[in-house]
């Protein structure tokens, strides 16, 4: 686990959001319509971003991919997935809190 913990964090914006976009099993079209959604349309993710990404993810077993009864290949975080998430969330949280305690010093 430690070399996708070095690998991973800080994650990269792209990164991020394409596993977060994986409440649910989806397609790499389903992702890319997700992200736009959680961005307001700020964040747009080319094919070779999504599924490059994809593709590394699957290969530190942060995401499965099988197919679909349409023959779609869809993708699934695993647990390894969630974990690094979740670091990546608390990451996030210590930069949120010291932005809120910070911020007046630079108004």
């Amino acid at each position: 686990m430690d070399k996708r913990i070095k690998r991973y964090l800080p994650m990269t914006e792209s990164a991020y959001y394409i596993l977060l976009a994986l409440t649910e099993p989806r397609h790499g079209y389903g992702i890319i319509k997700q992200v736009e959604e959680m961005t307001a349309g700020r964040l747009k993710l080319g094919s070779g971003t999504i599924y490059g990404t994809l593709s590394k993810m699957q290969d530190d077993d942060m995401i499965t991919v099988y197919s679909d009864e349409k023959r779609k290949t869809i993708y699934e975080i695993t647990d390894i997935g969630k974990q690094i998430l979740r670091l990546e969330f608390d990451r996030l949280d210590e930069l949120h809190r010291n932005k809120e305690r910070y911020k007046g010093e630079f108004l």
